[in-house]
């Protein structure tokens, strides 16, 4: 059977859809596309399964209600989304789509094994015929060269004569309720041209904003991982001025506002960067360069600028401090937030970990507050100890790390001791601060 008697054949059929991984990306990707299709989403973490078969998201990503509208109770081929942990309860469909994490290692080089090993598991049940599309961010030449061997290792098929592959990257912001998975223009591609065509149409029918045909996966894959990457040195670029700034005792967020009135000044604030996107994916792109022989300097210094805005905020927390004679030994600090970015449950890779632990090294005691952060999952993590209620106790200093909206609603200085130091990291604190990024 050739290529176009296998896409006519199995392809053009009633489509059945797997989502392997219901994480932050999987489960509204899977919620969307069960809206049209038979849609069985997949996850090893059988507690997650357990929860969404409840209609209870943990991420917060779906709300109860619209996810229990389209759950059903089996993986019949009816419309709707069946959640398992049960492989064989993906084996008859014909898509399938990978939204699993792309971590990097301790020396900040990028970790494969989850797609590795979900590759392994789709390579159990791989069909002839069927089309597996990859969402995870990679660098350019990872599908078709790290994960297709393993898929024809397992399922014993060939890539592009038996079974076939797209790539259509991720754009999920977690935590944002406007720009949904729906409303943001999708990236496709596929293994031909015609699969290419396949995958597009698939996403079309479910993305309002639309979609753009990439001519190739690799085209694909690098044009996700420039994105995160132009994000994270345009970041380090005002990160960097607000050092600057702050040794020439001149507002940042002032000059910021002053210089956007220009109609092509780029908006961005200074901050700490951190979470599975934008201070993971420029790794990605590095290494790869590395390994064609191109060494990435605007690229590596903005992830050195932008890492090092941890240890650079509780430096300047202790200075002040100081100057307000406090003692630092087992000074009282509140930090306010530990997830990675505000209104949102996500703590991964979270660079507020990074002002608490710098803070502990000089022997203050830290209290962590976080209405949002699941305390278990901190605690995991981290290993620290954090509080979903506001301490009614007084504080050395206070430092908001991240933008939660209930933080806007509290009078943090009432908490603070006589020369206590309230210390804004995200500009979002007009008045009676004594120090911001």
């Amino acid at each position: 059977m050739n290529i176009h008697q296998l896409v006519n054949s199995n392809i053009m059929s009633k489509e059945k859809i797997a989502i392997i991984g219901l994480g932050y990306v999987g489960l509204p990707l899977a919620r969307l596309f069960a809206t049209k299709y038979s849609v069985v989403g997949f996850d090893i973490n059988e507690k997650r399964i357990s929860e969404l078969q409840q209609g209870k998201d943990v991420t917060l990503e779906i709300e109860d209600s619209v996810l229990k509208a389209v759950l059903k109770d089996n993986a019949d081929s009816s419309n709707g989304l069946y959640c398992s942990s049960n492989i064989d309860d993906i084996k008859d469909c014909n898509y399938y789509v990978v939204t699993v994490p792309t971590p990097i290692d301790k020396n900040n080089r990028p970790d494969l094994t989850p797609l590795y090993k979900s590759s392994e598991t789709v390579g159990k049940v791989l069909k002839k015929g069927d089309v597996v599309i990859y969402e995870s961010t990679v660098f350019p030449g990872a599908t078709e060269d790290e994960c297709i061997p393993v898929l024809e290792k397992v399922s014993g098929l060939t890539y592009n004569a038996d079974f076939f592959a797209g790539y259509s990257p991720e754009r999920i912001n977690p935590g944002d309720k406007l720009h949904t998975v729906d409303k943001i223009l999708k990236v496709t591609a596929g293994s031909t041209p015609e699969i290419g065509k396949k995958v597009d149409a698939l996403y079309a029918n479910i993305i309002t904003a639309g979609t753009h045909l990439a001519p190739t996966i690799k085209v694909a894959e690098a044009a996700k991982v420039i994105e995160n990457s132009q994000r994270d040195i345009n970041i380090a670029f005002v990160n960097e001025l607000a050092k600057i700034f702050n040794l020439m005792d001149i507002d940042t967020h002032a000059v910021l506002e002053a210089a956007g009135t220009k109609w092509n000044f780029l908006p961005f604030k200074p901050g700490l960067v951190g979470g599975h996107c934008i201070g993971v994916d420029p790794y990605y792109l590095a290494q790869k360069a590395q390994e064609v022989g191109y060494h990435p300097e605007i690229i590596l210094a903005g992830r050195r600028v932008n890492d090092s805005m941890g240890q650079y905020v509780a430096s300047e927390i202790i200075k002040l401090m100081v100057s307000n004679d406090i003692r630092i030994k087992e000074a009282k600090i509140l930090n306010l937030g530990i997830t990675f970015k505000e209104n949102c449950p996500d703590v991964r890779n979270t660079k507020a970990v990074d002002v608490i632990n710098q803070l502990k090294s000089y022997g203050t005691d830290v209290t962590i507050y976080d209405p949002w952060a699941n305390p278990e999952e901190v605690k995991h993590e981290y290993n620290l100890d954090t509080l979903q209620k506001l301490p009614n106790q007084k504080f050395d200093a206070i430092i908001l790390t991240v933008a939660h909206n209930e933080f806007l609603k509290e009078d943090f200085k009432s908490l603070l001791n006589p020369n206590g130091v309230l210390y804004d990291v995200k500009g979002i604190l007009k008045d009676n601060v004594s120090g911001r990024l």
